[in-house]
């Protein structure tokens, strides 16, 4: 199987985690795109979506699903959404598509999170991926210099902005062997917004498409 097989796969296995009459969280990327795809097909059983981007929205929309805005949603029963890596204990690294900041808002409302993902995401050490920081645009170069203090190579998404008219740093060359103490140490950094790591909240259940089929992962 193609690897967007295996991402399709995921996608619409998470259905079975979709109570009926409820608002669903939506994330973003291909992941989540082929969720979206696969919610369409039940979209007369749910009152709506809570999206995490404006790419997300606009595909929901073209569905004809109702988005509504996280303000006036009291609670979340299920968020979906990829990972860039998540390991057996369901932390992740999130944020390649440069929505992170209303993936974790959505998370954290959230009773329960389903992350989809190819098998290729599956890492024993989170870091090989470089981990995004949203950051204020006036404080790059400071919270750059910042991370670098933290063991980290952070490089400038030139070109990208966040829906949240924010910029991206990657930090390269982490192994994170604490990702619960470094996610806290790089929100603490004055100008961060959040940063990518997914492990104070993580995921509570992850498909994993492999060759053998979807695998369920729990912590």
């Amino acid at each position: 199987m193609t690897q967007d097989e295996l991402k399709k796969a995921v996608g619409w296995a998470a259905l079975e985690y979709v109570p009926e009459d409820t608002i669903v969280g939506v994330g973003t990327g291909s992941t989540a795109a082929h969720f979206i795809d696969a919610l369409a097909t039940i979209k007369h059983k749910i009152e709506g979506a809570v999206s995490s981007s404006e790419a997300s929205t606009e595909k929901l929309k073209g569905y004809g699903i109702p988005v509504f805005e996280l303000n006036s949603v009291d609670s979340i029963e299920v968020y979906v959404d990829g990972a860039d890596e998540i390991t057996k204990h369901m932390h992740m690294i999130k944020g390649g598509g440069a929505a992170l900041t209303r993936e974790k808002i959505i998370s954290a409302v959230a009773k329960t999170f389903v992350c989809v993902a190819d098998g290729s995401k599956k890492v024993d050490v989170l870091g090989n991926f470089p981990l995004p920081v949203e950051v204020i645009p006036m404080a790059r170069s400071y919270v750059a210099r910042e991370l670098v203090k933290l063991g980290g190579d952070p490089v400038w998404r030139e070109g990208v902005i966040t829906d949240n008219g924010n910029v991206i740093l990657d930090v390269h060359n982490m192994k994170i062997v604490d990702p619960k103490q470094l996610e806290h140490d790089i929100n603490m950094i004055t100008g961060v917004v959040t940063n990518g790591l997914f492990a104070h909240r993580g995921a509570d259940i992850c498909l994993l498409g492999t060759e053998q089929g979807v695998v369920t992962m729990k912590p």
